[in-house]
């Protein structure tokens, strides 16, 4: 299985300021699911904005399909890599369907590619991001109307719309209900995509990651399946607490103390 994203030795901070990542490196093969986790400050933010393309690293190198990020162009990343953000704009007077449709802006080539309307390929992909996130009942719905929840689904719509082969998510169950956080991953799961995103909930990630990676003081503390990347010492050092791991039943629980 070839790697379709790899980080060597990035580190990355605001000018004049120390590193907030520091000397990451890691390899993501195609078709895995990567869960980043660790506590607030831990640098997943920002590790997931050097992947998208967001922030350039103040040293080392982020490479998709073998090839430097920062040797093509934005248009051409988005192509391949759609991210989902925690924090939605809220003042949009677009329709849930125009959200999404956005989605298709990077396949849009030539003068006013932009601005047209889209064809019926185009047409066909939106829906079926509409109908994979159960949006189908509200795509006349102005963006501003909506809650967290539906929000946030609109713009994981917005990222299927746009065909990446890497999707790329911060936090994507926030303001989510139990059903569809549960939703939303199993739908990731069964995308066929590679999928690196932040994960809150440590449930989750031992649930349905394929490998779990987990930052400390911006650097990589642990890395691999959850069952190892995920044990109570690591965890422990990642967040400054004791923590007891039951594994007793299908999936852990993790329980914490100060």
């Amino acid at each position: 299985m070839s790697d379709i994203l790899s980080l060597d030795r990035v580190s990355w901070g605001p000018p004049r300021h120390a590193d907030i990542v520091k000397d990451v490196s890691l390899s993501i093969p195609r078709g895995q699911i990567a869960a980043i986790c660790g506590a607030n400050g831990a640098g997943k933010s920002t590790l997931l904005r050097l992947i998208y393309r967001f922030q350039r690293p103040r040293s080392g190198s982020v490479t998709l399909d073998g090839q430097d990020i920062w040797t093509i162009s934005a248009q051409q990343t988005a192509r391949t890599v759609a991210a989902v953000l925690q924090e939605q704009p809220t003042d949009f007077a677009l329709s849930v369907r125009q959200i999404v449709a956005l989605g298709r802006l990077p396949h849009r080539r030539g003068w006013g590619g932009a601005v047209s309307s889209p064809g019926i390929a185009d047409a066909a992909v939106i829906e079926g991001a509409l109908a994979k996130m159960d949006l189908t009942g509200m795509v006349d719905r102005r963006f501003a109307t909506l809650s967290g929840g539906e929000r946030q689904r609109v713009m994981v719509a917005r990222a299927l719309a746009q065909e990446p082969r890497l999707l790329v998510l911060d936090e994507p169950t926030n303001h989510l209900d139990i059903r569809h956080q549960l939703e939303l991953l199993s739908l990731l799961r069964g995308l066929g995509l590679t999928v690196v995103t932040t994960l809150h909930d440590l449930g989750l990630a031992a649930e349905f990651a394929d490998r779990v990676i987990v930052l400390h003081q911006g650097r990589i503390l642990s890395d691999g399946p959850p069952d190892d990347a995920l044990s109570e010492d690591y965890l422990a050092t990642a967040f400054n607490v004791r923590c007891r791991i039951d594994r007793s039943g299908p999936h852990p629980r993790f329980s914490f103390h100060l």
